[in-house]
């Protein structure tokens, strides 16, 4: 067959089930949006590992919903246990762990491998969804529930409004505390802000998405975007841009490819990281005007 005909015929096949790849599509664009705007924070703050932690404690509060509703009778919707759990993991991670002769360091481990062992071992007990709860680790977001998709909706624009709204205050008390401090900003609220609406957008996008996925939109599409070495307002906005292109490029990708959705979306972030590199590299050789 012509390679050209055969093209198209992927393409009308694609436009032909659209109906079915729209929520997901939608999704992958609204999360990574919001996530690529908050990775910014995530990285200028050192918090890399806050996502990844958060995000495994998603999945297993994924899990345990569906333990509950298994081995307990009691429903509970997978979502209100990956948001519970994403958000309890933030809680924790806020705690001074020097109060407790820890580093931060070593909280962010063991919340990642609690979260990720434990989410393990009940998936074993739960042998019937266990296809779900490696959906939730790794990311197959072929398909997502209405539900899913407005919850997601939601949360986004809602963290998004605020951000926007609050933009000034919460970047002053991220990068630079003291000065913040120092003009009367309330500090501590405003770092309760910034994480908690981390850990919730991180842990709703993570049930619809996928932990891989969510975990590289909320931490490459900063390193993106931060290495054009912007003033800061534009490096949110690339970042933001860079998470949605990494959300629907990955699934483009899966989809003419057949390769899985969030292991996509994950290499077409990477694969945004190393794009801005040579496009640096590429204007260091470019000799300066005089």
């Amino acid at each position: 067959m012509d390679p050209q005909l055969a093209e198209t015929t992927t393409w009308a096949q694609f436009w032909d089930a659209y109906e079915l790849f729209r929520d997901p599509m939608l999704c992958a664009l609204i999360a990574g949006s919001v996530l690529g705007f908050l990775s910014v924070y995530v990285v200028l703050r050192r918090m890399v590992f806050v996502s990844a932690a958060v995000t495994q404690s998603a999945g297993l509060g994924v899990a345990l919903a569906f333990f509950a509703e298994i081995h307990l009778g009691m429903h509970l919707p997978p979502v209100v246990g990956a948001a519970v759990l994403s958000l309890l993991a933030t809680l924790l991670l806020m705690l001074d762990p020097a109060r407790l002769r820890l580093t931060r360091e070593s909280m962010l481990g063991l919340a990642f491998a609690l979260a990720g062992g434990a989410a393990v071992l009940v998936g074993e007990r739960i042998s019937q969804e266990a296809h779900e709860i490696e959906n939730i680790l790794f990311g197959t977001g072929v398909m997502v529930e209405r539900a899913d998709l407005w919850l997601v909706t939601g949360v986004a624009l809602t963290t998004l409004l605020l951000h926007l709204w609050w933009f000034r205050a919460l970047t002053f008390a991220s990068f630079d505390r003291l000065g913040a401090a120092v003009q009367g900003l309330p500090v501590r609220l405003l770092d309760a802000v910034l994480m908690i609406s981390i850990g919730i957008t991180v842990g709703v996008s993570a049930k619809a998405l996928g932990a891989l996925p969510v975990f590289a939109f909320s931490t490459l599409s900063a390193v993106a975007a931060l290495v054009l070495d912007l003033r800061l307002p534009w490096t949110f906005a690339v970042a933001t841009v860079a998470g949605a292109l990494s959300g629907v490029g990955g699934y483009f990708f899966a989809y003419f490819y057949e390769f899985p959705v969030g292991g996509s979306q994950t290499v077409f972030a990477a694969g945004l990281v190393l794009l801005a590199l040579l496009g640096r590299g590429v204007l260091h050789l470019v000799p300066a005007r005089r």
